[in-house]
């Protein structure tokens, strides 16, 4: 199975991966660095992140533990994680931060995409959207599948439960991230696993580098079902606003289905990952509290700063992209 091309470098850090990737040796980044949350470092780290799951077009398979790039790799994370750490204040209550994800606004909330895309939304914008999103929702569940040998008991029968779902419940064509690429087709976008990433800006990069980041250290295991909390918790309402702005569209049958089944499913698993998963987790290793809120709010944090992003430029009428959308669907043409 063939990975997606690998996509134009960002600057020098991106530039020595993506050197790496094809057979280079890279070079470690210098002391202190880029903003670790700016384009360069975190293309860097997702491009590293991706060798994980499924490689890229050109770059052997055998680089996912190439000791040069995992070396590389190491201080990406710990600037990422640190500034995670410095901007989300430290809090030890998971319940009362999943909670305060249960509180909708009483009106339209300026700051929420699907608050927008459901009142004042252009189909443009939902394309935008989606292909920005797909980064995240064509690998849906994958990195979340990384805690179960970390976990037991109750949580571990939880997490599988709602993964089951995520995945199908045993059919390939039910798959959560076939149904978003199904969505994708309707709304006339190429549906190819990570077509849009030189679209991407570093602030969608970020929310998908961070479920990697926690997937991929048992130590952060807390985080990481902090985090899939939060996604289960805030999903089903989001998921009712975006399908309705799908409609008022007239987005095809299949774009609207994705959302439809969130908001359904997840007003389910909103109920299993509060009391089984992060329940049981806490009641095995109540040690893990306050990561369990620091992955709920670090998720909130990144999820903020996308949905500024995004409003920001569409509200002046501006593409929140990077390329536009008709650049990168040429490169599949070619």
């Amino acid at each position: 199975m063939s990975g997606p091309r690998l996509p134009d470098a960002r600057g020098e850090l991106s530039a020595a991966v993506l050197s790496g990737l094809l057979g280079d040796r890279p070079q470690a980044p210098p002391p202190g660095g880029p903003d670790p949350y700016g384009d360069d470092p975190q293309l860097a780290l997702y491009l590293l992140y991706e060798l994980h799951y499924r490689g890229f077009e050109g770059v052997p398979d055998d680089r996912e533990w190439d000791l040069d790039l995992l070396a590389l790799r190491r201080p990406l994370e710990q600037r990422f994680l640190h500034a995670l750490r410095t901007d989300v204040p430290p809090h030890s209550d998971a319940e009362q931060a999943l909670g305060a994800l249960l509180l909708e606004p009483a009106g339209h909330d300026d700051t929420s995409v699907s608050h927008h895309l459901q009142r004042d939304g252009e189909l443009w914008q939902l394309r935008e959207y989606a292909a920005v999103r797909s980064l995240y929702h064509l690998k849906e569940a994958d990195p979340h599948a990384w805690v179960i040998p970390r976990l037991r008991g109750r949580a571990k029968a939880g997490m599988v439960a709602i993964e089951y779902d995520e995945f199908g419940a045993g059919r390939a064509e039910e798959i959560h991230a076939r149904l978003f690429s199904d969505l994708m087709g309707d709304l006339g976008l190429v549906t190819a696993y990570g077509h849009y990433l030189d679209a991407a800006p570093a602030e969608a990069l970020a929310t998908v580098n961070l479920m990697s980041l926690f997937g991929l250290h048992r130590a952060l295991r807390g985080a990481l079902v902090g985090h899939f909390a939060s996604v289960e918790v805030t999903s089903s309402p989001g998921s009712r606003r975006l399908a309705a702005a799908l409609r008022r569209v007239g987005a095809g049958a299949a774009a609207q289905r994705f959302y439809d089944e969130h908001v359904t499913a997840d007003a389910v698993h909103e109920q299993v990952v509060r009391h089984e998963v992060v329940g049981g987790l806490l009641a095995d290793e109540p040690q893990l509290e306050s990561d369990v809120a620091f992955g709920v709010h670090a998720t909130a944090f990144l999820e903020d700063r996308l949905s500024a992003h995004l409003l920001k430029a569409w509200r002046q009428q501006h593409s929140a992209l990077r390329v536009p959308l008709s650049a990168i669907e040429e490169r599949h043409r070619t």
